[in-house]
């Protein structure tokens, strides 16, 4: 199996203000079942998502062009072409990509996949399960913390069989 990252036409549109931008699902096109893989385009002025991170995704990120900016938990940094950045699993791995250079940015998704994901939305105080098939099916699925509810909540012991 083979794919071009510049030919990843037609790309998954994100168009929500502040956080538009394009993703080529290259991992998806070469059939790639535990290595997540995805080429991002961010206009000037806009975010690739928002700050989060994942409790089993292990993610990289490599500049192909402009100059994006990253937030972890230490602030911002601007990249340049070439740098890579690593995102580890967890609290200390939450991260966020916005462009606020002149010209678009792109850059390639690397991440450990091949089993659901639960990420963490800290300023929006959600949290989303995700299972990202190629073929789209499977959970995804946001929650707010706020309607979190006890472990037995809703649950009512079994009858007696018969």
């Amino acid at each position: 199996m083979t794919a071009n990252i510049n030919e990843l036409d037609p790309l998954e549109e994100r168009d929500h203000p502040g956080f538009k931008a394009r993703r080529g699902r290259l991992g998806w096109k070469l059939r790639t079942e535990r290595i997540g893989l995805g080429v991002w385009e961010v206009a000037p002025g806009e975010a690739a998502y928002p700050y989060h991170y994942h409790l089993t995704e292990e993610e990289v990120a490599v500049v192909l062009a402009g100059t994006p900016s990253v937030r972890t938990a230490d602030g911002w940094r601007v990249l340049a072409v070439g740098d890579a950045v690593a995102f580890p699993v967890g609290e200390r791995g939450a991260h966020q990509i916005a462009n606020w250079g002149e010209t678009t940015a792109r850059f390639l998704a690397i991440s450990t996949t091949g089993a659901p994901d639960i990420v963490v939305y800290p300023e929006s105080g959600k949290v989303g399960a995700f299972e990202r098939f190629a073929d789209r099916r499977g959970m995804f699925k946001l929650w707010r913390d706020a309607d979190a509810v006890d472990y037995q909540d809703g649950e009512t012991p079994p009858a007696r069989p018969g």
